[in-house]
């Protein structure tokens, strides 16, 4: 499980979650309470819900068999989902992540 903070003006909202998830990922997206489930390509599960603050991300893959351009086309929509979530680039947010664990 990975936790991502939060651009200032993004709010841990799980309707908005949810909308920028739909938007990246063209498949069912199951609703538990406030976690949000769906799986894509090379993705067998992804799950998705607010931890106070942070944004949760839980991923299960399976690339196995599966053909380069499914695996980019999942790790692009990934990384798209994570930036519209968060407002974080994916250079941010390693940052970021190297910023909290240093504390």
């Amino acid at each position: 499980m990975q936790e991502y903070k939060l651009k200032r003006g993004k709010s841990p909202d799980i309707e908005r979650i949810y909308e920028e998830l739909r938007s990246c990922f063209p498949s069912e997206i199951i609703r538990d309470g406030d976690k949000l489930t769906t799986s894509y390509g090379a993705m067998s599960e992804l799950s998705v819900w607010m931890n106070g603050k942070l944004l949760a991300v839980e991923t299960v893959s399976d690339a196995e068999g599966l053909a380069d351009d499914v695996i980019l086309d999942t790790n692009k929509r990934f990384r798209d989902f994570l930036f519209k979530a968060t407002g974080y680039t994916a250079k941010e947010r390693v940052k970021n992540a190297k910023k909290s664990v240093s504390k």
